[in-house]
C-alpha cells in the first residue's frame, strides 16, 4: 500500500512538473489545466449543414503531455439543448480546457452547476 501511495505521488509530481493537471469533476468529465496557452486554432472549412446535426469546430486537446489537434465534426443534435463547443479559457495565468457539452437553457452554465436552470428570464 505504501508503494502505491509513493507511485501516485511521483506520478502527480511529474504531471505538475510538465505544467499539466487533470482534475476530475462531479460528472466524471475531466478538466485539463496547463501553464501555457494552446496554439492558435487551425483554419478549417466548415462543410455544408447537415439536418439533425450541429458542427463542433476543430480544437486542440491536451494528450500525452502536448497539444494535439482534433478535427471538427458533426455531432447529433439534441432537441431542446444548446451545444457548447470545446474551449480553452485563461484563469489566473493557467489555461483550462472544457470539453464540448450540451446546455438545456442556453445560458452557458452546465445544468448541474446552474442554481436556476431553465429560467427564461435569466441574464
Amino acid at each position: 500500500m505504501k508503494t502505491l501511495a509513493v507511485a501516485l505521488s511521483i506520478g502527480a509530481a511529474s504531471l505538475l512538473s510538465m505544467g499539466a493537471l487533470t482534475v476530475p469533476t462531479a460528472a466524471q468529465a475531466q478538466a485539463v489545466i496547463i501553464q501555457g496557452p494552446p496554439p492558435e486554432p487551425r483554419y478549417e472549412r466548415m462543410p455544408p449543414p447537415r439536418r439533425g446535426y450541429v458542427w463542433s469546430p476543430g480544437h486542440y486537446e491536451w494528450r500525452g503531455g502536448r497539444h494535439v489537434w482534433v478535427r471538427g465534426m458533426y455531432v447529433r443534435a439534441r432537441p431542446g439543448y444548446a451545444y457548447r463547443p470545446p474551449e480553452w479559457r485563461e484563469n489566473n495565468g493557467r489555461w483550462e480546457y472544457n470539453r464540448g457539452r450540451w446546455d438545456r437553457d442556453g445560458d452557458g452554465v452546465p445544468n448541474r452547476d446552474d442554481r436556476r436552470p431553465n429560467n427564461p428570464y435569466r441574464n
